[in-house]
């Protein structure tokens, strides 16, 4: 009965928190507008304009599944309270097993849902273009680029979300010199934006035969992918526009045709790629969308002063300039520096469970 009594005082707890975080997500607008976009839907002239079509689905689709997560967080505490209540008659413990493991992942969808909350930056709902790039350690620093990659990867696929790679270049030995690719899903930038720097590893080498520990650095840089037509003037002698032949994951013209495109903006020196579309012309589309929304960002941190927090390119990727550390010996840890968040566990880390990290970043942030 001990155990019942603590599981419900952690029960009753979030309470007041889960009707804070109801008010907070405003449902009741919510249903609104989904009914007010249901109508739209329903009239004949809709599919008219295809590209403003989408964005109404899209907006549709993540109203509801906000509805839904909200009434579910509510369904799942009244439905752990009547177990509660019923093993206080008959206690049981099969069902006070049953009643700590439904509490736990109450708990954890809604820190999920309230870390949701936290992301009302201009692009936190838009996807996200993610960049990984070998740094110091050749090609230590290539097979580090190659397990960052996967983790994201692995990351994206739990949350439901899409990957689609826009460039690739692998190391000269193994791993990957650098990978540009497209995370699609509800808040993807929102989420990513915590990653953007230098992440650190200290492991005993695999290429090394002295079995000697090795540190390595990769970058990660993180742009949203802004779909609006940007409004940014850039001067055509700004640019330096390179062609090449595609190479490694993606695209069906690799190593056929000179398709993919490589765009230097000469004042800031930012570099953009993309090798994946059908096209040398929509390579070039995507790559100016890049770009511009670099610009863009750039652009408003410097209006708000904070230039070298947003920059895509990020400062020398070597010691003293990571944001995360992650050690495979003498002992495992990861280590955010910037919020002091750490795992020790970094298979799971390895294996995408980065959402500690995530969520500490977000609510430092928000502080």
């Amino acid at each position: 009965m001990v155990l019942l009594d603590e599981l419900k005082q952690n029960l009753t707890a979030y309470e007041e928190p889960l009707k804070d975080l109801r008010d907070s997500l405003d449902l009741a607008s919510k249903k609104e507008r989904i009914e007010e976009l249901e109508r739209k839907i329903e009239e004949p002239n809709f599919w008219d304009n295809p590209e403003e079509s989408q964005h109404t689905m899209k907006l549709l689709r993540s109203l509801q599944d906000s509805v839904k997560k909200i009434e579910k967080m509510y369904a799942d505490y009244e439905d752990i309270g009547l177990l509660i209540e019923m093993s206080e008659e008959e206690p049981d413990d099969e069902t006070i097993e049953e009643i700590r493991e439904d509490l736990e992942r109450f708990q954890e969808e809604f820190e999920e849902l309230r870390i949701g909350t936290l992301l009302t930056g201009e692009y936190d709902r838009n996807d996200a273009i993610m960049s990984i790039h070998a740094g110091a350690g050749g090609t230590e620093s290539c097979d580090w680029a190659s397990m960052l990659y996967r983790m994201y990867t692995r990351w994206a696929e739990k949350k439901g979300f899409t990957v689609e790679v826009l460039d690739y270049l692998e190391g000269d030995v193994a791993g990957i010199k650098g990978v540009t690719f497209e995370v699609r899903g509800e808040n993807a930038y929102g989420y990513l934006r915590s990653e953007k720097g230098v992440h650190r590893l200290v492991r005993i080498s695999p290429f090394n035969a002295a079995g000697k520990r090795q540190t390595s650095f990769v970058s990660c840089d993180v742009i949203p992918d802004i779909e609006d037509e940007i409004e940014i003037e850039i001067n055509e002698d700004d640019l330096r526009i390179d062609t090449y032949r595609s190479s490694g994951a993606g695209g069906q013209h690799i190593n056929k045709t000179s398709s993919a495109v490589r765009i230097t903006h000469l004042p800031t020196g930012i570099v953009v790629q993309c090798q994946n579309e059908r096209s040398q012309h929509m390579n070039k589309d995507k790559a100016m969308q890049m770009l511009k929304a670099k610009l863009y960002l750039i652009k408003q941190q410097e209006q708000a002063d904070k230039v070298s927090d947003i920059r895509g390119e990020i400062k020398e990727i070597g010691f003293g300039s990571q944001i995360r550390s992650y050690v495979m010996q003498p002992y495992t840890l990861v280590k955010d520096h910037r919020t002091n968040a750490e795992i020790s566990n970094i298979g799971a880390v390895m294996d995408g469970n980065i959402d500690p990290f995530i969520n500490a970043y977000l609510s430092a942030k928000k502080a």
